[in-house]
């Protein structure tokens, strides 16, 4: 087998590897049963018994409280900008949204169609590599739910603290650090992400959300979306995507042996100290995001010379150092650090960064 490349991609992002040999060994027949999970009925005993320790294990992870549904649901996040209107947003009633980069924007346009939409607060000002502190919003004092990104994947930016609602159901969209550090759930109405980042392959959306939040939704709310109806028939009212849904359950067990989320914090904290003190360092590479908010995830950064962006990659694809590429909205370079992503493929990333400066400046 060739070595495999280090992938900075920010999603569909790197698996570890022995959840892909685990997975490869049980492709064809999953525990001498003489199937692939993927051909499995998701309503026969062995795959309820791959969900119930999936959830079970993710559960673990994140101590997620009795009161809180676990939700394995198809759609992806972007879904959800639909789906959380529709079950938590009252005809009549206002959403406060924090808009800090290009996702939270997408979620409150999309709730627009479903109701009043109050921006709450917005980056825009600091062409959104800064996320206004709480003092600045202008929270509703009726507000169904209030909504924010816990980290944009574009823009670079994440809170390190938790927004006070008084009260108010707080909404987050976790998909691409959920996993990364210890969270308490209890401080949160629902949260949500996507699979692709730091939980499995795509296909698979998780929502942990209060169970007081259930039954809530509109009568125009599509069955197959009603939380309450998700939450009764234990994710299975209609088919769920099972292979992404063993694969997280793959990964689960895999956070558990590593040390579970108090190491990935550990781990991730070196490995993001170690990325962007290179780029502190250096007149050659720049990051744009306020220090205070620098995503431990998603670490955009620029040349001094975008004329050498190309070769950049060039050199970086040859290392096998693969999807540096900057997003279309935004240019230059990113590197997605997720769980995954080990400290050896970030020190070959620093490694590469100073010999390619030290060729070019």
């Amino acid at each position: 087998m060739s070595k495999r490349a280090y992938n900075f991609c920010a999603g569909p992002a790197a698996l570890p590897e022995a959840v892909l040999q685990r997975a490869r060994e049980e492709m064809l027949d999953w525990h001498g049963k003489g199937l692939s999970v993927m051909e499995m009925s998701h309503r026969g005993a062995d795959f309820v018994g791959i969900a119930e320790q999936a959830e079970q294990d993710f559960r673990d992870l994140l101590s997620i409280p009795n009161n809180y549904k676990v939700l394995f649901m198809q759609g992806g996040a972007s879904q959800q900008f639909a789906q959380i209107p529709l079950n938590l947003l009252p005809e009549n009633g206002v959403a406060d949204y924090i808009d800090t980069g290009i996702w939270s924007g997408k979620s409150a346009k999309e709730a627009a169609h479903f109701g009043k939409v109050n921006i709450a607060a917005t980056g825009k000002a600091h062409n959104y590599f800064d996320i206004p502190a709480q003092r600045e919003w202008q929270l509703s004092k009726d507000a169904a739910y209030v909504h924010y990104a816990t980290n944009e994947t574009i823009g670079g930016v994440q809170f390190d603290w938790v927004p006070e609602t008084n009260g108010v159901p707080l909404v987050a969209d976790m998909s691409s650090d959920i996993l990364s550090r210890p969270i308490n759930v209890a401080d949160f109405g629902m949260i949500y992400a996507g699979a692709q980042k730091n939980i499995g392959p795509s296909g698979l959306l998780i929502g942990i959300i209060r169970e007081d939040l259930l039954g809530k939704a509109r009568a125009s709310c599509p069955t197959v979306m009603d939380y309450k109806v998700i939450a009764d028939n234990d994710s299975m009212y209609n088919t769920p995507p099972t292979f992404s849904w063993y694969l997280s359950g793959l990964v689960f067990k895999w956070l558990k042996a590593q040390g579970g989320v108090l190491a990935m914090e550990k781990l991730n904290r070196e490995k993001k100290e170690l990325l962007y003190k290179a780029i502190d360092e250096s007149s050659f590479y720049t990051n744009p995001v306020a220090k205070e908010c620098r995503s431990w995830m998603n670490i955009p950064f620029r040349l001094a010379d975008e004329s050498l962006d190309k070769a950049f990659l060039a050199g970086a694809e040859e290392r096998g150092l693969l999807n540096l590429k900057g997003h279309r909205s935004v240019g230059g370079m990113r590197a997605s650090i997720y769980n995954a992503v080990g400290l050896d493929a970030v020190q070959a990333l620093v490694d590469y960064m100073r010999e390619f400066e030290k060729e070019k400046a």
